[in-house]
């Protein structure tokens, strides 16, 4: 991806408040308008997946400095939005494809409540399969090369124009979602997307964002000459400090959101500002009468019709219903976790635990389960019929699929530690079961409970496995294994066995990817307050 070192070059990850915005605002405006809402679409088919209840939707951002036809956005667009040159776009490599912004959204069901997570755009991971001959690089990539592949595949064909970029933007839809569901293991049942003109424009169309900014360090996350970001000029007051409320124009709240150099985390913090300003915009819908202004929603979804894409199934009508009692109150945001920072192909990028991550996304997306006294007489009576044999009498065989030298051994002695017995520990290889991303758990007879009981350490499901030994249970680690689990290691230190909530260079509470951003119950304009 070229112009890294460009000013202009660092604008991307801007478009995923508005685009999530979009998302809500679309869905919300299309119950009432029902022939505009029918005109989103154009983007590839994720099967039959549910209009209303329990689903996932994944909202994804473009860097792009182009439309969907692959024209370079104006210079003056261009200009307003602090993005670079068209003779940069065209010739220097400012811009790309790249899906700065990915957020997993699940709704519950009901449509009441909704859980998002943000995944971090420099995370490194192993591709579902290779993209333009490359099968591992950051998350963010999987759209570019996929995009880039389609092209170089139709460059010299009778194919239109037209056609050959709706083709590779869908291929950068299927690697995005394919690699997002590899990652976070859960299915994507619906996406929307849109680029960098989108944001801008829906955020005209909403009249500008209003935000609750804290200043931190002097006030240096208050101004960045990289977004042309400037709270200062937009009304903050730095003699008064503290958390103030901003309305910010279309330009700036851009700007806002493309933030990361002046904050303290970088662009793990700037997700948090995005998921303030889909507070924001679920907060306007309902309290600005905007369902029921005719000429605002006209605009808002005349400019969704140009600049969203959605999956080729999805009816935004019906899903409308499932939404409308949504509140910013009841839609909490996370960010996924990270191991650490490291230097990977000459890349600054984020390392990742893909066990850690599916464990932590399971738990916020699953329902509670509604327990009755009968349930629970039941279970406690199960409980004491069949307690969990003692570690001791199990032997666990570690076989490292992931590529990480010594974490087959680093995990071994994780699981001695908890009473296990030590057995082989060697190369994925000599098993017979196939590497997948995520970490699997077999066992053979007598050895199920303890299996479950290792199984919740990678967030997995153990399975049994008639080939196995009695008494002996298998972990085979997956190729986004790069760390020992949190919950498996006791050890706080900065070394392999490192967990996602243990040292401060881990995605722990320590702003990358702590806490909810929340929001309170009469907060002003819905919003939490964000660095």
């Amino acid at each position: 991806m070229g112009g890294g070192s460009l000013v202009a070059g660092k604008v991307g990850y801007a478009v995923s408040c508005v685009l999530a915005a979009a998302l809500l605002a679309v869905s919300g405006v299309a119950y009432h308008f029902v022939n505009l809402s029918q005109q989103i679409g154009g983007g590839i088919d994720l099967g039959s997946g549910p209009m209303i209840g329990a689903q996932n939707v994944l909202v994804m951002g473009l860097e792009s400095r182009t439309d969907y036809q692959g024209h370079t956005l104006s210079a003056g667009l261009l200009a307003a939005m602090h993005a670079g040159s068209v003779y940069g776009v065209n010739n220097l490599g400012v811009g790309g494809q790249a899906t700065n912004t990915l957020i997993l959204v699940h709704i519950f069901d009901g449509g009441q409540k909704a859980v998002g997570f943000s995944i971090p755009r420099d995370d490194w991971v192993t591709y579902p399969q290779p993209y333009d001959g490359q099968s591992a690089g950051k998350i963010d990539q999987a759209y570019g090369l996929a995009y880039a592949e389609s092209l170089g595949k139709t460059v010299n064909t009778s194919m239109s124009s037209g056609q050959r970029y709706l083709e590779a933007n869908q291929a950068g839809q299927a690697a995005t979602v394919a690699t997002v569901e590899q990652v976070t293991g859960q299915k994507i049942n619906h996406f929307a997307e849109v680029n960098l003109a989108g944001f801008y424009y829906l955020a005209q169309s909403f009249g500008g964002i209003t935000v609750c900014l804290k200043s931190v360090n002097g006030g240096l996350n208050l101004h960045d000459a990289n977004s042309g970001f400037n709270a200062v000029l937009d009304g903050y007051s730095m003699k008064k400090g503290g958390s103030q409320y901003l309305h910010l124009k279309a330009p700036q709240a851009l700007a806002f959101v493309r933030e990361r150099d002046n904050l303290p985390n970088g662009d793990l913090d700037r997700t948090h500002r995005q998921q303030a300003v889909i507070d924001y915009v679920i907060w306007k819908l309902k309290s600005d009468g905007i369902l029921g202004d005719l000429r605002t929603a006209n605009n808002l979804l005349g400019t969704a019709k140009q600049y969203i894409i959605t999956d080729a199934k999805w009816n935004l009508l019906d899903f409308s219903t499932n939404m409308r009692a949504l509140s910013g109150k009841n839609l909490s945001f996370y960010t996924a976790p990270i191991v650490g920072y490291a230097t990977i192909g000459g890349q600054a990028a984020n390392q990742i635990d893909i066990p850690t991550i599916q464990a932590v996304i399971k738990e916020k997306f699953t329902a509670p389960a509604k327990a009755t006294k009968k349930s629970a007489a039941k279970s406690k009576s199960a409980k004491k019929a069949a307690p969990i044999p003692p570690a001791s009498s199990v032997t666990v065989d570690v076989y490292n699929g992931a590529g990480v030298s010594g974490l087959a051994g680093n995990v071994s002695q994780a699981l001695v530690a908890k009473g296990y017995k030590a057995g082989q520990v060697t190369n994925a290889s000599a098993q017979s079961q196939t590497v997948t991303a995520g970490t699997q758990v077999f066992y053979g007879k007598g050895a199920s409970a303890n299996a479950e009981k290792i199984a919740k350490y990678f967030g997995a499901t153990a399975k049994a496995l008639t080939s196995l030994t009695a008494g002996h249970v298998d972990v085979l680690l997956g190729t986004g294994s790069t760390v020992v689990p949190g919950s498996l290691s006791q050890s706080a230190s900065a070394s392999a066995s490192a967990s996602a909530t243990a040292a401060p260079t881990t995605a722990g509470d320590n702003g990358a990817a702590g806490s909810a951003v929340s929001v309170a119950a009469k907060a002003r304009y819905g919003v939490p307050c964000v660095y």
